[in-house]
C-alpha cells in the first residue's frame, strides 16, 4: 500500500512557477509532483487575470473546499540520515486515506469548487494516461532538477496518480476526513526529499495538463477552483511536514536480522531500526529496499511494539511486485532497508470494553495478530474474534501462531475460513453473530475488505465502528 501521488499537468502558467500556488510561509517540509514520460510541447501562458486569482488564492485565508492531494516524489537513497530529532510519539489514529462515504446517504450539497473539480475529472477520465504523461513531461521539462526525486522507472507509479486524484476529488468537501489525510500525507512525503518550493512547480504543471485535456469544460472559473483547491491542499501538507520535522526523522534505517520464508512466496522479515521507532499495533509503515531506490511500499507491523525494538512484516511476493519480490527472494540478514513514519487508523481504543471482530485475509493477518497482542498486553479480558481467510490451507501460513495465541488467551477465538473466491468469509461472519457490541477491523485484499464492509453494514455494525486502511491499498502498486 503506497500513498497516492499527484496528477497531471500542462499549460496555462509561467514556466518558472513564480506566483503559482505560492505557500503562505514556506515552513520546512515536503512535497513535489509525480512524473512520467512523454513529449512536452507547452502551450500559451496563463492570463494576467488568472495570475491575480492565483495570487489571491495563495494568501492566508480560510481553507477552500479540498481536492486531490498531489503526491510527492520518491526519495533518494544513500546519504545516511543525519542526526535526527527524536522519534515521534505514535498517534492514536493517524489519518488514513479518506474512506468512501455511503452512496445512499448524501449529507450535504456539493460546494461550487467541488462541482467544478468533479466536472473536470469526468472530462479527463477517458484520457487519464495522456493527462498523466503530459503532466510529467511538463514537470521534468520545466523543472529538470525535480527528476532526481523520482524513481528511475516511473512506470511503477504512474497509475497511482490518477487514482489518488479520483479518491481525493471524491472527498473534496469532506474536510474533517481529508484534512487529516493530507496532514498524514505531508508528514509521509518528508522521506521523498520534498521541499515547500516544490509545490508551486507541481501545481503549475497540474493546471497545465488539466487545462489541455479538459478544454471542453475549462474556463477561468474552473481554473480558479483548482487553484484554490490545490493551494489549500499544499499548505496543509507543508505545515504538517514542518511540524513533524521538529520531532521526527524523515526516515529510519533498519537492518534485516531474520528472514523466515513461510511459503514459496511469503516471508516474515524482521528488522532492527537504527533508533527508537514508536508505533501502535495495527499501523503500517512505508519501506524502501536497496534494490529499488526511491520506490516505497506499505507493510503492516506484524506485532505489537516489542521490548527489543524489533519490527516484523509479512510480505507476499506478487507478480511484477518490485519491492515485494526483493523482500521475499533477495533480502537477507545484514541488508539495510529504510522505513518511513508509522501511519494508519486501524488501532485499538483501550478506553472501552467493546469486543474486537477481526477479519484478516492472506498477509492481512499480520496487523490482526498485532491487535491481539496489543489487547493481551493491556490485560483487558475483552472478547476478540478473528476470522482468518485464505484461498487454500497452504495460504494459512500463520495459523499455528494464531492457534497458539488462542490457547494462551481464553478471550480469543480464531476461525480459519478457506475459500477459493473469498466469498465465504462475510457469510461466516454473519453466521457467528450478533456483533452489536463489537468494533470491527479488516485487513487484506481490497475485494475482501469491500465485501467485508458490506457484510458488516448489513448486520448492523455502524460505519464508525468499522476500521480499515484499504483505500490506500487500492491506490498502491504491488
Amino acid at each position: 500500500m503506497d500513498a497516492p501521488t499527484t496528477m497531471s499537468a500542462d499549460d496555462g502558467t509561467s514556466s518558472d512557477g513564480s506566483g503559482w500556488f505560492t505557500p503562505r510561509k514556506p515552513p520546512q517540509g515536503p512535497e513535489g509532483g509525480e512524473r512520467q514520460s512523454s513529449d512536452a510541447s507547452t502551450q500559451a501562458p496563463a492570463t494576467e487575470q488568472a495570475d491575480k486569482r492565483i495570487s489571491a488564492a495563495a494568501a492566508p485565508q480560510a481553507p477552500a473546499p479540498q481536492a486531490p492531494a498531489p503526491q510527492a516524489p520518491a526519495p533518494q537513497t544513500s546519504s545516511p540520515q543525519s542526526a535526527a530529532p527524536q522519534a515521534p510519539a505514535p498517534q492514536p489514529h493517524p489519518a488514513s486515506p479518506p474512506k468512501p462515504a455511503p452512496a445512499a446517504k448524501p449529507t450535504r450539497k456539493a460546494s461550487p469548487d467541488a462541482v467544478l473539480v468533479q466536472r473536470t475529472m469526468a472530462e479527463i477520465a477517458p484520457v487519464a494516461d495522456k493527462v498523466t504523461s503530459y503532466f510529467y513531461a511538463l514537470l521534468f521539462t520545466r523543472h529538470p532538477d525535480l527528476r532526481a526525486l523520482f524513481p528511475a522507472a516511473m512506470d511503477v507509479q504512474r497509475d497511482r496518480i490518477l487514482k489518488a486524484l479520483l479518491i481525493s476529488a471524491e472527498h473534496i468537501d469532506h474536510t474533517d476526513v481529508l484534512v487529516a489525510y493530507l496532514k498524514n500525507l505531508g508528514r509521509g512525503h518528508r522521506k521523498y526529499g520534498t521541499q515547500p518550493e516544490h509545490y508551486p512547480a507541481v501545481g503549475e504543471c497540474l493546471i497545465g495538463s488539466l487545462s489541455r485535456y479538459a478544454s471542453a469544460v475549462w474556463d477561468e472559473e474552473t481554473e480558479a477552483a483548482w487553484v484554490r483547491t490545490y493551494t489549500t491542499i499544499s499548505q496543509i501538507m507543508i505545515d504538517a511536514a514542518a511540524e513533524d520535522e521538529l520531532r521526527a526523522p524523515a526516515w529510519w534505517f533498519a537492518e534485516v536480522v531474520s528472514h523466515d520464508l513461510r511459503t514459496s512466496d511469503i516471508a516474515v522479515v524482521t528488522v532492527r531500526p537504527d533508533q527508537p521507532y514508536p508505533f501502535l499495533a495495527g499501523q503500517y509503515t512505508s519501506l524502501e529496499t536497496p534494490w529499488w531506490p526511491r520506490i516505497w511500499r506499505h507493510y503492516s507491523f506484524a506485532s505489537a511494539p516489542r521490548p527489543d525494538g524489533l519490527l516484523s512484516f509479512h510480505v507476499k511476493a506478487v507478480p511484477a511486485g518490485w519491492v515485494s519480490n526483493a523482500l521475499v527472494h533477495h533480502a537477507r540478514p545484514g541488508d539495510v532497508l529504510r522505513l518511513g513514519a508509522p501511519a494508519g487508523s486501524m488501532t485499538v481504543d483501550h478506553t472501552t470494553d467493546s469486543g474486537l471482530l477481526c477479519l484478516g485475509g492472506g498477509t492481512g493477518i499480520a496487523p490482526i495478530k498485532a491487535l491481539v497482542e496489543d489487547v493481551a498486553e493491556h490485560g483487558r479480558r475483552r472478547p476478540v474474534e478473528v476470522f482468518y481467510g485464505a484461498r487454500t490451507d497452504h495460504d494459512l501460513y500463520d495459523i499455528d501462531t494464531m492457534l497458539r495465541l488462542q490457547q494462551t488467551h481464553p478471550w480469543l477465538a480464531v476461525r480459519p475460513v478457506v475459500d477459493q473466491r473469498r466469498a465465504q468469509l462475510p457469510d461466516a461472519v454473519r453466521e457467528y453473530g450478533p456483533w452489536n457490541e463489537y468494533d470491527a477491523y479488516l485487513s487484506g485484499p481490497p475485494g475482501m475488505i469491500r465485501n467485508g464492509v458490506d457484510a458488516l453494514r448489513d448486520i448492523g455494525i455502524p460505519e464508525g465502528r468499522i476500521r480499515h486502511d484499504s483505500v490506500e491499498e487500492l491506490i498502491a502498486a504491488p
